[in-house]
């Protein structure tokens, strides 16, 4: 997997990209992510990268020429994205059909905004991680690396606990339990003492639709409503007339 990211502040993003398993599975050679300066666009001495904006108005703008002349250089992979509120809202799975993709390019804006023409002729796309603005794109960055690369195999150890997380049914996760199997008198489900493994994932199957009706009914509904088998593990449980009131008009599919 290879993912070049462009930004102004490298060595922001250097550290943790060398960290945890995302830096484990660089130096074993799973992932292949580099890191490229901006202003190494710039044509002036002090490495100018923005300028005020046509028209007047608050803030400066990333201006073409240095990011044109920066990403020519590094010739990054494609798709190339630009981190920005504007872009498509940024999720699972994307991050999936990202990391089937095998590479990619994060482009980082900056100030008030980049130039259109760098949206309209450089990148092939804009991504959002949420509707909420940051001083530039390098957190963002970090989060579309971190859930992409996770994704690809060899990276998490366990290639299996990305097939059970959350969203990768359209689910929010099951709750999750390790020792004291009771601590301050709090005691952990039976079920999970049972030994019963089919049992016990009957039950966080149920668990999951449950959590996800009562946080995120609109994942349900995007899923098209309760599934038949949904509805067998939810009654089994108990919890399907709960879930049923919760996710309101999202009928079950045949």
């Amino acid at each position: 997997m290879r993912i070049d990211v462009l930004t102004m502040f490298p060595e922001l993003l250097s550290p943790w990209l060398d960290a945890s398993l995302i830096g484990k599975a660089r130096r074993g050679g799973l992932l292949d992510l580099r890191v490229h300066d901006l202003r190494s666009g710039a044509g002036d001495a002090r490495r100018s990268l923005d300028d005020a904006p046509f028209g007047g108005g608050a803030g400066m703008v990333l201006a073409p020429e240095p990011v044109f002349q920066a990403v020519e250089a590094a010739s990054p992979p494609r798709p190339l994205l630009l981190l920005s509120p504007a872009g498509r809202r940024f999720d699972q799975r994307w991050a999936a059909s990202l990391a089937a993709g095998g590479a990619l390019g994060l482009l980082c804006g900056r100030y008030e905004g980049v130039d259109q023409r760098i949206v309209d002729h450089l990148v092939d796309e804009e991504l959002s991680i949420g509707d909420f603005v940051l001083a530039g794109g390098e957190v963002a960055a970090l989060a579309v690396v971190e859930a992409v690369c996770r994704l690809v195999p060899g990276v998490m150890g366990n290639d299996e606990s990305a097939l059970e997380e959350s969203f990768a049914d359209g689910l929010l996760d099951y709750p999750h339990y390790t020792r004291p199997a009771s601590f301050r008198g709090w005691e952990i489900p039976e079920v999970l003492r049972s030994g019963d493994h089919a049992r016990v994932e009957r039950w966080r199957r149920a668990q999951a639709l449950a959590r996800t009706a009562r946080r995120r009914p609109d994942l349900v509904a995007a899923r098209g409503g309760l599934r038949v088998e949904d509805v067998a593990v939810l009654e089994e449980w108990g919890l399907l007339a709960e879930v049923r009131v919760l996710v309101g008009g999202y009928g079950t599919q045949p």
